[in-house]
């Protein structure tokens, strides 16, 4: 069981963001837990699992609003409300690795975004059962718990460990669906590993601290990248979307990696 380690941010803004993902992250393992049980019952645990995710983003919007009341909300489970502060938002992901969650998997995390004037000036990023809290700011530099993070140093996609999120059918037209099904194909028979982790915050966490050389993101949603977004960027990692822009909310798509690859990836997704 994890423990909750609590760190010493010296960001107020971290602060609330680790308070609250921490207050979360209690009821989610508990949830957790009670999963495991449903998955040999007959009715399965999908509502659970709904309710779950619920009550995790109820009690984030609660802890982040009650710290700052004024900040604006963009929530996967809620959508978005509009409060005083137009300029300033949260952009929060209660459980990532859903589908995970739901099996027993133990492969899911807790993202949440400050957002100002269009730009993620903090992301923090819980992973429950491993007690790993990935955290930047803008400028800072990017952490796990309290060791710096870097990207890795690879530059041949021989030697490579890519993780890709397989695009969805029906969010994408069937043309679009079938090139990017395609490029990925082509993606993975050039490298050394390939992996599906089912879970984006956690890949860009992961290719933020060395343990992936790339990720490959498509029809994400904004709570899908955005605090990873940082996270990557503040370990000197490359990020852009596939188009090679960084237009990543209006094209649900990223390529981050460390930076001898990243070229070479985005070619290969946009050949």
């Amino acid at each position: 069981m994890t423990s909750l380690t609590r760190i010493a941010f010296n960001s107020p803004v971290l602060n609330v963001m680790s308070k609250a993902a921490l207050k979360a992250a209690r009821k989610l393992i508990r949830d957790f837990g009670e999963v495991e049980n449903l998955q040999i019952s007959r009715k399965g645990p999908g509502d659970f699992v709904s309710a779950a995710d619920r009550r995790a983003e109820a009690t984030l919007k609660a802890e982040l609003g009650h710290a700052r009341p004024d900040y604006s909300f963009l929530m996967e489970e809620s959508g978005e409300t509009i409060n005083k502060d137009v300029s300033r938002r949260w952009i929060v992901d209660p459980l990532d690795g859903t589908t995970n969650f739901l099996h027993g998997f133990p492969h899911f995390a807790i993202s949440i975004a400050l957002e100002e004037d269009g730009e993620i000036t903090a992301g923090l990023i819980y992973d429950p059962l491993r007690d790993e809290m990935f955290y930047a700011a803008k400028g800072q530099g990017a952490f796990l718990d309290e060791k710096r993070l870097r990207t890795s140093g690879r530059e041949n996609l021989s030697e490579a460990l890519i993780s890709a999120s397989r695009p969805h059918p029906g969010q994408d037209d069937a043309k679009t669906f079938k090139r990017q099904l395609e490029n990925l194909r082509s993606l993975s028979s050039q490298i050394g590993g390939g992996r599906n982790l089912g879970s984006a915050t956690l890949d860009l966490c992961y290719v933020a601290a060395g343990r992936l050389d790339a990720y490959v993101g498509l029809s994400l949603s904004p709570w899908d990248m955005a605090a990873g977004l940082l996270i990557v960027k503040e370990a000197g990692g490359y990020i852009s979307d596939c188009k090679g822009g960084h237009n990543f909310f209006e094209t649900r798509s990223i390529i981050a990696s460390c930076p001898g690859l990243h070229k070479t990836a985005m070619t290969i997704i946009n050949s």
